[in-house]
């Protein structure tokens, strides 16, 4: 068997090569690597390091690195040599992993890159150096391309978020307007009950009452024939004056549901009062009223009377699901805010039950306090009762 002369000749040239592996190892990454002497000169660099600035392996030997790569920070500006974590790597031995520096090409340019310096010990003394690094800058291009993508879908985020605040509040501005509007029909169907059918009824009744009067005066007069016709029209007219009382009383309830007169004449302490006074008569309740607020302050009217709809709403949660035997009412004002709690003593319901899509109640009572810059808490359990507080900062002088 033969053998040809060249594989005679490669032969031990592949053996020579794997002789170095720290030669090989050099020359197949693809990271920049080189190594310095105390003095920042180079002693080896391998040829993908040395492409990457520029140069050839060769003339790289024995040249300062810092000065020739190193020597400026990404906006132009000086990089003195003692600041350079590289050659604090072996003059301080502290090792060092960056990447938010440039190295600089032969041709001027920089190009982002991150970059460890290790110093190398020898007999306990250190000698220099071995440098690593790699060219980032696609790695930046998509960084910057993801901060790009974070910053236009926060703002978006921001847009979106406006829009919906911006919603919220002219929906709350509708409920706010919807509920003056209300408020103000309620009133003047109110005044339209007292003054026309009010008075309609009263005429009717002082009517009805002289043909009473009269035909019981002609009774007396009159022959036994006609007797029993005019005793049944005065039973009539009796009875016709039982219904039309009916009719005004009825009149008088219809006008405080929508708008409690005492409200207007007496204002919103003596209203709270006087609504608590007819809910536990109602209701067979025993009554803790007490209220430490002057009652010579006076509220602006919509703010009256989203207080007075609040504390209708809470009395009205304690009449429909309490089965309470106790109510306790506390009104107080401490500097400018005032606080209004109703407690019961009743079976109380777990948290989330307040927070259901389908409490209407709980939900107009927060809304109408929002408004006004106020909230409700409510804090119960099941068998331990329940307790709402209303929260709300009283208006000063200057308050428009």
């Amino acid at each position: 068997m033969t053998v040809d002369a060249p594989f005679l000749h490669q032969r031990p040239v592949a053996a020579d090569a794997w002789r170095d592996p720290l030669a090989l190892l050099l020359a197949s990454t693809g990271e920049g690597i080189y190594g310095v002497d105390l003095d920042g000169a180079c002693v080896f660099i391998n040829e993908a390091g040395a492409r990457m600035i520029g140069y050839e392996p060769q003339e790289l030997l024995g040249r300062n690195m810092h000065e020739l790569t190193h020597h400026s920070r990404a906006g132009g500006g000086h990089y003195p040599e003692a600041e350079c974590p590289i050659f604090n790597a072996f003059r301080q031995g502290l090792p060092c992993r960056i990447d938010s520096e440039v190295f600089w090409r032969r041709d001027g340019t920089a190009f982002p890159v991150e970059y460890s310096s290790h110093p190398i010990v020898e007999d306990g003394r250190v000698r220099g150096a071995v440098i690593t690094f790699v060219d980032i800058t696609e790695r930046k291009r998509a960084a910057d391309a993801l901060r790009r993508a974070k910053d236009e879908l926060e703002e978006r985020v921001r847009e979106r978020t406006g829009a919906l605040e911006t919603a919220l509040r002219q929906v709350r501005e509708l409920a706010a307007w919807s509920e003056t509007v209300r408020e103000d029909e309620r009133t003047r169907i109110a005044r339209e009950v007292h003054d026309e059918l009010g008075s309609l009824l009263v005429a009717l009744k002082m009517d009805v009452n002289w043909m009473d009067k009269r035909l019981s005066e002609q009774q007396q007069r009159s022959a036994d024939a006609a007797e029993d016709m005019r005793s049944r029209m005065r039973c009539k007219c009796q009875n016709m004056s039982r219904l039309i009382e009916n009719a005004v009383d009825n009149v008088g309830r219809i006008i405080t549901d929508l708008r409690p007169s005492i409200l207007d004449h007496q204002g919103l302490w003596a209203a709270l009062e006087w609504q608590a006074q007819e809910f536990v008569a109602s209701a067979e309740l025993a009554l803790d009223w007490r209220m430490a607020v002057d009652e010579s302050l006076e509220l602006p009217e919509p703010l009256a009377m989203a207080v007075f709809r609040i504390f209708q709403e809470m009395l009205s949660n304690v009449g429909r699901h309490a089965r309470a035997r106790h109510l306790g009412v506390a009104i107080a004002l401490s500097g400018a805010e005032l606080s209004l709690a109703v407690q019961d003593d009743g079976v109380g319901a777990p948290a989330q039950a307040f927070e259901a899509a389908n409490a209407y109640g709980v939900m107009g009572m927060r809304e109408r306090a929002r408004h006004f810059g106020g909230r409700i808490d409510i804090h119960s359990a099941p068998g331990r009762g329940t307790r709402m507080c209303l929260t709300l900062a009283l208006p000063t002088q200057d308050t428009p």
